[in-house]
């Protein structure tokens, strides 16, 4: 990878790393899979590289059904590496504790909006979180990022569960206005599919939190 310069590590997560970096002029995120000694070797590799592919072939899926992503520049299967946009801005996890309601409302509609849009593609993001997601200055568009766990299902459960963990992300993260922001998210996820369809998905979020208790209390009897 040439032309590269001033890499910043900004993020070590269980499955790879981030850098902030300049790359032929521009400012660039570089996402290395690391290897996991854990696994062998082999193995190791077909899974980096399997995710190495996948990943950005989802983001140019989500770019086609209407969600924001970054544009991807290049992938290198031989060091498990992909770089990618630098999108300038905030993280929603930044904004939404200290925005109005009013501000809140918009963008958490525009939030359900582009999940909608994402599950009508047949795409599920796999860790609905506002850490992934950031508002851009100065176009003011959110951005869906990390699309490291994400996957093409169309099925009810897969759908469910995205939207659960985007719920369980708001009780944890934005616990004094959860309830309001999930209740905007799914104004604007209705907005893209028919009434049925959301309703449908709304059930099956109800199924697995009730799922969830079962299994929590089960344990705490045993």
């Amino acid at each position: 990878m040439d032309e590269m310069s001033n890499a910043r590590l900004i993020k070590k997560g269980a499955e790879a790393s981030l850098f902030l970096a300049t790359w032929h002029e521009r400012n660039v995120i570089i996402k290395k899979r690391l290897p996991k000694k854990y696994r062998p070797q082999l193995l190791d590799e077909q899974i980096r590289n399997y995710r190495t592919i996948h990943e950005p072939q989802l983001i140019h899926e989500a770019k086609k059904a209407g969600v924001p992503t970054p544009t991807i520049y290049l992938v290198d299967l031989m060091d498990s590496t992909i770089i990618m946009e630098f999108i300038e801005g905030k993280q929603l996890k930044e904004i939404l504790n200290t925005a109005t309601k009013n501000e809140r409302e918009e963008l958490c509609r525009t939030v359900g909006n582009l999940i909608g849009r994402l599950h009508k593609w047949g795409i599920v993001h796999g860790d609905l979180t506002t850490s992934n997601m950031i508002l851009s200055r100065p176009n003011d568009r959110v951005y869906f990022v990390d699309f490291g766990l994400g996957e093409k299902k169309t099925d009810l459960e897969a759908r469910g569960v995205d939207l659960h963990l985007m719920k369980r992300a708001f009780r944890s993260v934005h616990f004094k206005w959860a309830d309001e922001c999930f209740e905007a998210v799914f104004v604007g996820y209705r907005e893209i599919f028919q009434k049925k369809v959301a309703e449908d998905v709304l059930q099956k979020i109800g199924e697995i939190e009730r799922r969830g208790r079962y299994i929590a209390e089960r344990v705490a009897k045993d």
